[in-house]
């Protein structure tokens, strides 16, 4: 077996792996050409933030195993082209999390007391100390913008500092907020009472821009900004004009939209402080997500373990057969209640009936997790799915039933959240293909699509004949359609395959419908199991 080290990391990930028996090239800057030329004479590459590992790469690394991130972010690395090309991806994403915290509240601090601007004028041989009048940060509202691992410590350290800490987190249970002393709000409410706000959050579809020009105008005047999560957060013109403005006091920034930000209109502006993505750059922490990189990759290249992966589940060989239409089931299943979740999460209970009770549940409840927390959570996957649940509060539980009620085997999983309580429940058809057989109590059946519409509705005359008017008329074109109903006049469900994702607008249009109760535009994706044999 042999790795290539593709950027600067602790000599210690050399050591294990060659202490495991492992060679290893120790090559870190090379160029993207250079790399492409060599990619084909490596079985894993472990790479920091700065090697980008593209669909080139892979296409030329026709023996890679594996790559290894030794940090949490993946954007360098082209994870859906590395699940096609079977190649596992695997990152440490507790590694950094103190180190990052800390550059955090650093930021903080050094924006509160403008500090940067107050040492280049020292350096300059001025002496302006009443040109520099900085603000307290005891009895300041800090709002957090994600509260998981990273946020609940920059949290913990906050209130040693005396604030009070505003959270904003779909996943944050109220139960957890209070252990992490958390008033849990939502983000407009963040937004308009926060003196200092802080990004702890993955960069997604749903986060990206998240404070742009319209969110930044609720703020209060004088707000100040700290990002060290992921560039992309932050509309950096709309933040720029805010500064200008006065509106926004301050901005203190590790992470940009693009990296390596060499040139950009923020760094004209004397209230900014610009740091170049140190948030994980200490000794202790690069020496410890080298280690667990290095672990990692040596065990799923000599054993097959797998830790940390994003992109394949942990099965062994010889389950793997059995528990493969069920992996398929179980991610869908948590996707689906995933997405109709639209409350803070208490508990997820996980019940297993019939034949799939007497297999290996353990992987099975995992995937069910890692469907449940990945439409807005990145490097969520079934080996860390259970230990991100348990940080934001979720309790899991699980049961095992062999005896079979209607289905020779069933997957029911069961949500509590904020105000109401959400199930769904699926089995297989022919042994291998995925049904949805109910929902909150409505029985259907349903084979889940990438692309569908799932309606709650009370059970009127005329009311399918409008759904289908309003879709035709926006050029959505139905596939199927699958209908459900507690009782005549009662509740509704609608479960409708489509041709592609259901434009907002068009959403908008459908919940204005009569009748309608809650519409929301689902998406599924197939999970990948397996990796390149060498």
């Amino acid at each position: 077996m042999r790795v290539l080290i593709a950027d600067t990391m602790s000599p210690r990930a050399a050591e294990i792996f060659r202490d495991r028996g492992v060679e290893v090239d120790d090559r870190p800057g090379m160029a993207a050409k250079d790399l492409i030329a060599v990619a084909g004479a490596y079985d894993g590459i472990a790479v920091r933030s700065s090697t980008k590992i593209t669909a080139a790469v892979l296409d030329a690394a026709t023996r890679l195993q594996v790559v290894g991130r030794a940090g949490i972010g993946v954007d360098n690395i082209d994870v859906a082209a590395a699940t096609a090309h079977g190649v596992a991806v695997m990152n440490t994403p507790f590694g950094n999390s103190i180190t990052t915290a800390e550059h955090a509240i650093a930021m903080l601090m050094a924006l509160a007391r403008q500090l940067p601007e107050a040492d280049r004028s020292t350096h300059a041989g001025k002496w302006e100390k009443n040109r520099f009048m900085g603000v307290e940060v005891a009895g300041k509202t800090l709002g957090l913008i994600g509260c998981g691992n990273i946020g609940s410590v920059v949290a913990d350290r906050a209130q040693g500092l005396k604030m009070r800490v505003l959270g904003y987190d779909p996943y944050l249970s109220a139960e957890r907020a209070v252990a992490l002393g958390v008033e849990k709000v939502e983000l407009e409410e963040l937004l308009a009472r926060a003196d200092f706000i802080s990004l702890h959050t993955p960069l997604t579809d749903q986060t990206r821009n998240i404070l742009d020009g319209a969110a930044m105008a609720k703020t209060k005047r004088g707000v100040r900004i700290i990002n060290c999560a992921r560039g992309g957060l932050i509309d950096e013109e709309a933040l720029h004009a805010a500064l200008v403005s006065g509106h926004v006091a301050g901005a203190a920034l590790d992470v940009f939209a693009k990296e390596p930000a060499t040139d950009s209109p923020l760094f004209a502006l004397a209230q900014v402080i610009a740091t170049p993505h140190l948030g994980a750059s200490t000794s202790e922490a690069q020496e410890n997500v080298a280690i667990q990189i290095a672990e990692q990759m040596s065990d799923f290249l000599l054993l097959g373990a797998v830790t940390n992966a994003l992109n394949m589940p942990s099965v062994s060989a010889e389950d793997a057969p059995k528990l493969r239409p069920y992996m398929r089931l179980a991610q869908q299943l948590g996707s689906f209640a995933a997405q109709v979740t639209e409350t803070g999460i208490k508990s997820v209970r996980i019940d297993f009936e019939g034949q799939v009770a007497a297999l290996n549940t353990r992987p099975l409840s995992a995937v069910v997790l890692e469907g449940f927390l990945s439409p807005l959570m990145t490097s969520v996957n079934m080996v860390n799915a259970t230990v991100v649940a348990r940080e934001r509060g979720i309790a899991v539980t699980e049961s095992t039933n062999e005896r079979a009620g209607d289905y020779h085997s069933l997957i029911r999983l069961t949500i509590e959240a904020e105000g109401r309580t959400h199930s769904v429940a699926g089995t297989l058809f022919s042994n291998s293909k995925p049904r949805v057989v109910e929902v909150d109590g409505i029985t259907v059946e349903a084979e889940l699509a990438p692309h569908m519409l799932f309606l709650i509705n009370d059970d009127k005359p005329g009311f399918i004949g409008a759904l289908g008017t309003t879709l035709g008329g926006a050029g959505v074109n139905i596939a199927t359609f699958h209908l459900g109903r507690m009782a005549a006049g009662g509740s509704a469900m609608a479960l409708i395959e489509v041709d592609g994702p259901i434009p907002e607008a068009v959403l908008d249009a459908v919940r204005r419908l009569p009748l309608v109760r809650q519409a929301k535009g689902l998406n599924f994706a197939l999970p990948r199991v397996g990796a390149r044999a060498a």
